[in-house]
Order: C-alpha cells, then structure tokens, then sequence
C-alpha cells in the first residue's frame, strides 16, 4: 500500500504480486462506483489480451443534491494553473425552455474549451438532471469532440440537453442563441 492506503497497480491494474489485480476504492482516483465498473471490465480485457484503456479526464462526478451538480474534464482553475489557452461558454437554465416548463430553472451549464483548438477540456452542469446530461458530455469530451461538434449537433426540443448545446454554441461562437 502506498502512503494514502491504496493499492499500486500498473495500467493493467496489476499489483506487485502476480495474478492479483486491484481496481476502484481501493487504488488511487475518484471513489465512484461508474469508475470501478469500467476498470473491471478493461481489468479483464486486459487479462485476456486486449489493450487496456481509461481516460480519468472523462469520468463523470455528480453530487446528487436538488439540483444535481455534474462535471466532467478539468476545472476552470485548473485549466487557468496549468497555462493552457481557453475559452468558456455558458448558458443559465432560467433561459432552457423544458426548465421553464417543469419549473426548475435554478442552475447553470459551463463548457470549457482550448482557445485555438475548441476541443473540450471541461464541462460543469448544475441543474435537476444533471447527472443524466453529464454523459453527453463525458461522450463527446472521450472522443475529442470540440465545442463546435456538440454546437452543430440538434437536439431536441424544449429539452434541458439544449442548455448543453446553448453553452457551447457561446464558447464556439461568442454567444449562445436563445439568451
């Protein structure tokens, strides 16, 4: 065991003694029962021969409170200490028509894109279903998607997904479109 009490593991999720394997809780990243699945199942890919892969950039957290807060990717912050050239996009839910219509329009949706390459760094939702939104989020951000590709993408409508859309049409464009 390391200092904080978890388990070393290799990126095949291999511990020092051979044939023992370790995945979620017990080895280093977030607690999240999401994250522990999918380790399992790239755990045994590997054991079988496939080619491990995770990205921790794109695993979702949510904070199920009323409303829910989600995220994926890195933080404003965190972005702004590492040095790297971005842009944020944002759209408040009192302007999401489906919010309007269910009477829950507290909340926010925030994209974080590089300044010259528009690719997702982060996103930040807080709104009723956050936690369901987040995965479109954490899809596009696992296949390098760019705020543009989300942007062009039609989404239904009156859903809460278009604050998604609304944030990265402001992060792509300059300013969202129904604001």
């Amino acid at each position: 065991m390391d200092n904080r009490g978890k388990i070393p593991v290799n990126e095949r999720f291999q511990t020092n003694i051979r044939n023992v394997y370790a995945i979620g809780d017990v080895i280093d990243g977030p607690m999240l029962a999401h994250k522990a699945e999918d380790e399992g199942i790239i755990c045994v890919e590997g054991m079988v021969g496939g080619v491990p892969h995770i990205n921790y950039d794109c695993v979702p957290s949510v904070i199920y409170t009323h409303p829910e807060v989600a995220w994926v990717g890195k933080s404003e912050e965190a972005i702004k200490a590492e040095g790297v050239p971005y842009k944020v996009g944002t759209f408040p839910m009192a302007a999401n028509s489906r919010s309007k219509t269910n009477n829950d329009t507290d909340g926010v949706a925030k994209v974080i894109a590089h300044k010259e390459t528009d690719r997702l760094l982060g996103v930040h939702l807080v709104c009723s279903v956050a936690g369901e939104l987040i995965n479109e989020a954490a899809l596009a951000m696992e296949y390098g998607a760019s705020a543009e590709d989300i942007a062009r993408v039609c989404h239904a409508h009156p859903t809460v997904s278009e604050a998604l859309k609304e944030a990265c049409v402001s992060a792509y464009a300059g300013k969202p479109i129904n604001f």
